[in-house]
């Protein structure tokens, strides 16, 4: 069995890393897999001291768990590409851009990508998507999985920065279709009021602590653990 803990968008909430190490510390875990976008919030652009608090909280939780997967965000990823979107803050770009290179490096190599695979789990910040594999990688012959996703994870700017990819898509829509079908995703990017199992199952939406623009929670803030043999989730109790 691996049992995920999975830690979703963050958003510059570094109370979240309190919350997950006690729970991590109350639970029984083999993996750790963060889903994305550490940076920007409503509102935020200017609060520099919380991005270097929120910087500061991920070193002192990865140096107490080395071994946690990354799956990069499109708001991690703008900073590298000096893409402009909501919530970017061109004042923080250097603060950003060393702080997520620092993660880079803390981490092993590999396990700071845009998707991961564990077991016949798909984890990535948004969901691979037929459209995107259809983008990327033409009608002929499909790749076995585990090298298409080596070659993602080598992709640049002009491959990602689309609405289609692994951390722009929004399937939760209903225009998008997985890739593969018949594979289970854990994504964020997407809020929801809570963790959203839909796709018959296949899709785990877990973006449950971004805001809305007044501060106001979106979703509930609760985290989630994912077995990736068996394909059961659940939420975690803040009383275990």
């Amino acid at each position: 069995m691996s049992k995920v803990f999975v830690i979703p968008d963050v958003h510059l909430k570094p109370w979240m890393f309190d919350v997950a190490t006690d729970q991590i510390e109350a639970g029984d875990y083999d993996r750790i897999v963060m889903l994305g976008d550490l940076v920007d919030d409503w509102n935020h652009e200017k609060d520099f001291d919380l991005y270097t608090e929120t910087f500061h909280r991920t070193y002192e939780f990865l140096k107490k768990y080395p071994d946690t997967i990354y799956c990069i965000g499109n708001h991690d990823i703008s900073y590298l590409y000096q893409a402009y979107e909501t919530g970017y803050s061109p004042d923080a770009r250097d603060l950003v851009v060393e702080g997520m290179n620092h993660i880079f490096n803390m981490l092993p190599e590999g396990n700071s990508a845009f998707i991961h695979r564990i077991d016949q789990v798909l984890f990535s910040h948004a969901g691979l998507t037929e459209q995107f594999v259809r983008r990327c990688f033409g009608g002929g012959p499909i790749l076995e999985i585990d090298e298409m996703i080596a070659r993602i994870n080598q992709f640049q700017q002009d491959r990602i920065w689309r609405d289609d990819s692994v951390v722009w898509a929004r399937p939760q829509y209903g225009s998008l279709r997985m890739y593969p079908v018949y594979w289970m995703q854990v994504v964020g990017h997407t809020p929801v009021e809570a963790p959203l199992s839909d796709n018959h199952g296949k899709l785990l939406t877990l973006d449950t602590f971004s805001t809305y623009e007044d501060g106001k929670p979106i979703g509930n803030e609760k985290f989630v653990w994912v077995d990736t043999q068996t394909e059961e989730w659940g939420i975690i109790d803040d009383r275990q």
